[in-house]
């Protein structure tokens, strides 16, 4: 198989990997240096102990895995192919279990079907920092000029490891099975086509919830659409779960499971951060974040005023989980979440989980037997209304040009609400007298994105609408 790259476009990690149109940017040629250029990395770290190389369901991702593996072993780092197409929250949770030196994933997560990527996980199970991955581009651009001969396409008896039966073990000790078998929960789950099928689901059942899989087969196409959890892919989800009687939920994940949605009994599908400060009020509750919590800028209010409530510390970081991570390892955190449904808890994961936190929201509801749309009622009228959501446009050029006019010189105005303040150390985010709006350039596609949080969805959706007026009007 040979596949030629179409662009001299450098390969480049963006906040979660390496990422592509498959045969356009991410090509042979391209990923075998991109591994060439994380083994050799890794050899400068003088690591010995073995890297995982894994695959999630997208079209050629095992054969990645293979030429990856054989590339590792050409460069004189040991691989270690996991077995089938797996959700990278397992990967990362194998890599902490066995002391490996990291793990390949190929995987562009919630990326379009045309898409295929690369993440790179380091010895915590989380992402690489920013000084690492520029690294790795130097060596990856040096390999890619280098060519030379290509190597084999297979490893001859490489070793291979099962991953999803420790990982769902581990799991089913960190929750309360007891409480979720006698809630009487019942719960729909919507893969997306996505490799939390046959875990997220699985570890549910073997808690005695019933649950139905939507979208669990395998399909590379996704359906014809991203894997991406957000509102409008959920729509049938929602009408599953408005069908059904009694305490129910319904949960979704990625294409590659590490990002989490969710949708109440009554199918309105919660905001990020309704989740996320449902999930940190309950595991306080429970004693299990004794530290703090870390969040992104991009998170809302909400979730902040909940963790202060239980006398928790709170810091703000840049968008990128490897951020959030990096607060888990040095302690400042035990628990960390984002605006896109990244959550981690330290003493099970420390990077983004989207299985894992499934099964503790559904613990939540089953020990507090409440639906969801009340819990989230009883925060508001606690800690105040919260309305947050996200949206994105294309990445054109005038588009590009009006967020850095945007991020240089700061309205003072938005609409006929007057701006308290700016902060551009991440993209820009406006600070409003009841929310913000923050505008950013992604980096794992070509689309900026746009996130808010307001009183109510009716001014969100005007906030939202007003930033997307902004970036096309310079």
């Amino acid at each position: 198989m040979q596949l030629v790259a179409s662009t001299n476009l450098p390969i480049l990690f963006g906040t979660s990997g390496w990422r592509g149109v498959l045969a356009e940017d991410f090509t042979v040629e391209r990923a075998r240096a991109a591994v060439t250029g994380i083994a050799r990395w890794l050899s400068e770290g003088a690591v010995s102990r073995p890297v995982f190389v894994a695959h999630d369901r997208r079209f050629l991702g095992e054969r990645f895995a293979m030429l990856a593996a054989a590339v590792l072993n050409a460069e004189g780092i040991r691989p270690i192919l996991v077995k089938g197409a797996v959700a990278t929250p397992v990967v990362s949770h194998g890599v902490v279990r066995t002391r490996a030196a990291g793990a390949l994933v190929f995987t562009a997560s919630h990326n379009p079907p045309d898409y295929q990527g690369l993440k790179v996980l380091g010895a915590s199970g989380g992402g690489l920092m920013s000084e690492a991955t520029r690294r790795i581009e130097a060596l990856a651009a040096q390999a890619l000029a280098e060519g030379g001969a290509e190597p084999a396409w297979y490893l001859a008896n490489p070793r291979v490891v099962d991953l999803v039966a420790p990982y769902l073990a581990d799991l089913l000790g960190q929750i309360d099975r007891t409480a979720l078998r006698r809630s009487g929960l019942s719960v729909v789950y919507d893969a997306l086509h996505g490799t939390g099928a046959g875990v997220l689901d699985v570890a549910l059942r073997r808690c005695g919830v019933s649950v139905l899989t939507l979208h669990g087969d395998t399909d590379p196409t996704f359906g014809g659409f991203s894997p991406d959890p957000v509102p409008e892919r959920l729509r049938e989800l929602a009408r599953a779960v408005r069908k059904g009687s009694g305490l129910r939920i319904g949960l979704a994940t990625d294409g590659d499971a590490d990002r989490l949605a969710v949708v109440d009994g009554a199918g309105h599908c919660l905001s990020e951060t309704h989740t996320l400060a449902l999930l940190v009020d309950h595991l306080a509750r429970s004693g299990r974040v004794r530290r703090g919590v870390a969040l992104s800028v991009a998170t809302g209010s909400l979730v902040e005023r909940v963790a202060s409530s239980h006398g928790l510390s709170v810091k703000r970081l840049p968008i990128g989980f490897k951020y959030l991570t990096q607060a888990l390892l040095d302690g400042s955190a035990d628990v960390a979440g984002e605006e896109s449904g990244g959550f981690a808890l330290e003493a099970f994961a420390r990077d983004k989980d989207g299985v894992f936190a499934g099964c503790l929201l559904a613990e939540r509801v089953a020990t507090r037997r409440r639906p969801l749309h009340a819990c989230v009622r009883e925060l508001e009228r606690l800690f105040g209304a919260s309305a947050c959501g996200r949206t994105s446009v294309p990445a054109t050029a005038l588009a590009c040009d009006a967020l850095a006019s945007l991020t240089e010189a700061p309205p003072s105005r938005l609409g006929r609400e007057a701006v308290r303040g700016a902060d551009t150390s991440c993209g820009l985010r406006i600070e409003l007298a009841d929310g913000f709006l923050m505008l950013r350039a992604s980096g794992t596609e070509p689309v900026i994105r746009l996130y808010g949080e307001a009183p109510n969805a009716r001014r969100l959706a005007l906030r939202l609408a007003a930033g997307a007026r902004l970036l096309a009007a310079r």
